[in-house]
C-alpha cells in the first residue's frame, strides 16, 4: 500500500513539556496535506516515575486528568483548523505504547519530537527513536525540538532529500518522498551515498544513476541524483547542510548490522538538524486463521 494511501491516521507522541510542540507542528501540516486525523498519544512511561505501581492511585489519577486536560486543549486546537483528533493516555514505555496505539489505529505516520543538542540529546535517541523505528509498523518522523527552531528552522518551502541506499526498505522510502514531494509541491533530492567497495567497483560517478535503483525521475515535480562517497551520516548531513531540505526521508532496516551499539538509523537521528523521516520496509499482509487462532504472513515459510 502506498503512503499517501495509508495516511489516514497520524499518530503523535506528546509529552506536555514543550519538547513535542515542533512534532506537533509537523503532524498538523501532514494531517492538512493528506486529510489525515491525528491521535495525540501520552504515555505515563514508569521511568518518569521510577516505580510507578508505588505511585498511589489518586496521585496516578491526578496524573492522568492533568493529561487529559492538556489533550483536550490540543484536541480543539486541531478542530479549529478543520483536522479530527482522538487522545490516548496509556501507562507503559514509551516506544512500545506507541508501536500498539499504532497498531491499533492502523496509522500510517508515528510523529516524535527529541531532544537534539541539548540534555541527554543522542541519548534519549538511541533509547527511544532508534528503538520505536526498529519496532514500529509504519514510517516515524523525528523532529528534534531545538534543532528546528531559530536559525536551524528548516527554510520554508525547502525540497526532499531522500538517503537512498541499497536495501529492503528502498521502495517504501522512495513511495513516501515521491508522496511527499509530490503533496507539498517540492523538488525531490535523491542522495546516494557510495562506500568505499561501491566506490571502487564504479570509479566514474556518473555510472550510478536512478535507474539502477529501479526508479525513474517523475514529470510532476523537479528530481535531482547525486551521488557522494562517504559515511552515509556524514554525507547526508553535508547534504542537510548544502541543501537546507525540509526533510529527510530514509529506508531503515529492521535490524541493525552496523558494528556496535547504533547503526546508522541512530547517526542520522542524532545529527540531522532537519525532521527525519524512518521508513521501514513494506510488510507482507498478515491472513488470519481463526478457527488455528494463528496468523502467517503471506509468501511465509
Amino acid at each position: 500500500m502506498s503512503f499517501a494511501a495509508r495516511m489516514k491516521t497520524i499518530v503523535v507522541a506528546t509529552d506536555l513539556r514543550g519538547q513535542s510542540e515542533a512534532a506537533l507542528g509537523y503532524a498538523r501540516k501532514l494531517a492538512a496535506g493528506y486529510g489525515a486525523r491525528i491521535v495525540l498519544a501520552h504515555g505515563l512511561d514508569p521511568m518518569d516515575y521510577v516505580d510507578l505501581d508505588a505511585v498511589p492511585g489518586r496521585v496516578r489519577k491526578g496524573l492522568s486528568e492533568e493529561a487529559r486536560a492538556a489533550l483536550d486543549v490540543l484536541a480543539c486546537e486541531l478542530l479549529r483548523e478543520g483536522i479530527p483528533s482522538h487522545s490516548e493516555i496509556r501507562q507503559g514505555a514509551v516506544a512500545q505504547m506507541l508501536v500498539d496505539i499504532a497498531r491499533q489505529y492502523e496509522a500510517g505516520l508515528i510523529v516524535i519530537g527529541t531532544k537534539g543538542m541539548s540534555g541527554a540529546g543522542p541519548v534519549l535517541v538511541g533509547a527511544i527513536a532508534e528503538q520505536l523505528v526498529r519496532l514500529s509498523p509504519c514510517p516515524v518522523l523525528a523532529v528534534a525540538a531545538d534543532w528546528n527552531v531559530g536559525e536551524f528552522r528548516p527554510t520554508p518551502g525547502g525540497p526532499v532529500l531522500l538517503a537512498m541506499e541499497r536495501n529492503e526498505a528502498a521502495p517504501a522510502a522512495v513511495n513516501t518522498a515521491y508522496s511527499l514531494a509530490e503533496t507539498f509541491h517540492r523538488p525531490l533530492i535523491v542522495l546516494h551515498a557510495r562506500g568505499p567497495a561501491e566506490a571502487t567497483a564504479f570509479l566514474n560517478p556518473a555510472a550510478t544513476k536512478l535507474e539502477d535503483f529501479g526508479i525513474k525521475p517523475s514529470g510532476r515535480f523537479p528530481v535531482r541524483f547525486t551521488v557522494k562517497d562517504g559515511n552515509p551520516a556524514d554525507v547526508m548531513e553535508e547534504a542537510v547542510s548544502q541543501y537546507h531540505p525540509s526533510i529527510l526521508v530514509a529506508g531503515v532496516k529492521r535490524a541493525s548490522h552496523t558494528p556496535g551499539p547504533h547503526g546508522t538509523a541512530f547517526a542520522l537521528l542524532a545529527r540531522a538538524r532537519v525532521p527525519v523521516l524512518c521508513v521501514p520496509p513494506e510488510q507482507p499482509p498478515v491472513v488470519f486463521n481463526r478457527e488455528r487462532e494463528a496468523c502467517t504472513s503471506v509468501g511465509a515459510e
